[in-house]
C-alpha cells in the first residue's frame, strides 16, 4: 500500500525492525497498561532518536522525528505520546556541558526522560513551575507534583522546572532540574480511571524534599527574554511532535478504511488528501524551526499547523469511523482509535484562547500568548 510509506522507511531506517514488531502485535495489548511498546521501542534505540550520532543517537532531525511520531501513532497511540514528551525533552535540554553530558548518557545507555514542566507556552508574561525548592547545603530540596506525566513507571530520569534563587541574585530564576528517578521522596500516584492512552504510564508524579545536587540545575537565564528565547525551540518542537502524533493516530484509522476498501473512491482519497497534506505542512514547519527560526511568525505558524491539523483529524477520523462501521466501533480498534485522535484538542493552548491573540498577531500586534 502506498499510504505511509515515507513514515515507515523512516522508522525503518532510524529504528530497524520496531515497526514490524509493533505491526505483530494487537491494539489491545499495544494499549494496555502491560504494553511492551516502551521496551521495544527502548530496545530499538529510539530515546535517542533526536540526539546527534556523534552522541551515540540516532541523528534524525525533526522532519525525521515527525515521520517516525506518526508511523508509531498508527501503531500505538500510547507510545506516541509518551515518546513525544520524551522528545520533547531532549529538545529542552539547555546547552552546556551538564546538557551533553545528559544526552549522552540518554543516547548511549537508552534511558527515558519524564518531564515535570509547566504548561507554559514561550511568549507568555510567566511561566509558573509545578515545583518548588529551597537551598540546602550542598545543592537544593525540591518538592511538589506534577500531574499528568508521561512515562511515571518507565522514567529513569525525571527533569523538571523549578524557580530557584541562586547564590548572589536578588529575585528567582527558572532552572532545570535533572533527577534521577529513583531518588527518595519520589513517588508515583496512579490517576484513577484514566481511559485514553493506558500504555503511556501516565500518572502523578509527587516530589517531597527531594534533594538534587548542585551540579543538577542549570539555570535558562534571568530576563524573560533569554528565557523564552530557550524555552521556543523546545515548545516549537512539542507543537510539530504531538501534531504528527495525532495525525499517526487518524492515519490508523484512515488505513483500516483502505485496507477494507470502505467507503467510496472519492472518501479514500478525500481522507488521504487531507492527512498527507497535513504531513507535509508539519514537515514544512519542522524544517523551518531546524533551520533556527524561533522567532514570532514561526510561532505563529507552528500554532497555524496545530490546529489545522486538528481540523483535518476531525474530518477524516469521523468519516473514517462511520466507515468502518458500527460493529467495528463497538467491537474492534476504532473506537481507541478515534477517542485517541482527539485528544489533541486538549494541549493548550486550546483553539478558543488562542484565537484572539493569533487574530491580533495577523492584525500586525505582537504575539503575546497568556
Amino acid at each position: 500500500m502506498n499510504f505511509m510509506t515515507r513514515e515507515r522507511e523512516t522508522t525503518e531506517r532510524f529504528l530497524p525492525g520496531l515497526d514490524a514488531k509493533l505491526a505483530a502485535m494487537p491494539l489491545e495489548l499495544l494499549e494496555s497498561a502491560d504494553t511492551p511498546a516502551l521496551a521495544l521501542f527502548r530496545d530499538a534505540g529510539g530515546t535517542g532518536l533526536l540526539i546527534g550520532a556523534e552522541r551515540g543517537g540516532c541523528g534524525a532531525n525533526l522532519a525525521e522525528a515527525a515521520r517516525v511520531h506518526r508511523a508509531l501513532g498508527a501503531r500505538s497511540p500510547s507510545l506516541a505520546i509518551a515518546v513525544n514528551m520524551h522528545s520533547c525533552t531532549v529538545a529542552a535540554m539547555p546547552p552546556g556541558p551538564a546538557g551533553d553530558m545528559m544526552l549522552d548518557m540518554v543516547a548511549q545507555a537508552r534511558l527515558y526522560l519524564a518531564s515535570a514542566f509547566a504548561e507554559g507556552i514561550p511568549g507568555a508574561s510567566v511561566i509558573t513551575p509545578k515545583l518548588h525548592g529551597e537551598r540546602v547545603e550542598g545543592g537544593w530540596k525540591i518538592s511538589g507534583s506534577k500531574k499528568p506525566c508521561s512515562l511515571s513507571k518507565s522514567m529513569d530520569i525525571l527533569t523538571a522546572s523549578v524557580r530557584l534563587r541562586p547564590d548572589g541574585e536578588a529575585a528567582d530564576q527558572l532552572a532545570l532540574a535533572v533527577i534521577p528517578a529513583a531518588s527518595p521522596g519520589i513517588e508515583v500516584r496512579p490517576l484513577p480511571g484514566v481511559a485514553v492512552f493506558p500504555g503511556s504510564e501516565t500518572h502523578e508524579v509527587v516530589l517531597t524534599d527531594v534533594a538534587v545536587a548542585e551540579d543538577a540545575i542549570s539555570f535558562f537565564g534571568g530576563s524573560d527574554d533569554t528565557l523564552n528565547d530557550a524555552l521556543s525551540a523546545a515548545w516549537l518542537t512539542f507543537s510539530v511532535l504531538v501534531s504528527a502524533c495525532y495525525l499517526g493516530m487518524a492515519s490508523g484509522l484512515v488505513e483500516r478504511v483502505l485496507d477494507g476498501r470502505k467507503g467510496t473512491a472519492a472518501d479514500r482519497m478525500a481522507m488521504v488528501g487531507d492527512l498527507d497534506t497535513a504531513m507535509a505542512a508539519i514537515e514544512a514547519v519542522a524544517n523551518e524551526i531546524a533551520q533556527g527560526a524561533i522567532d514570532p511568525g514561526t510561532v505563529a505558524r507552528a500554532l497555524h499547523l496545530r490546529f489545522a491539523t486538528q481540523r483535518a483529524i476531525e474530518r477524516t477520523s469521523g468519516l473514517a469511523t462511520e466507515l468502518l462501521g458500527g460493529i467495528a466501533f463497538m467491537t474492534g480498534d476504532s473506537a481507541q482509535l478515534y477517542t485517541g485522535c482527539r485528544a489533541l484538542a486538549f494541549h493548550p493552548p486550546s483553539r478558543m484562547n488562542i484565537a484572539e491573540p493569533l487574530d491580533r498577531f495577523v492584525a500586525g500586534e505582537p504575539l503575546i500568548v497568556a
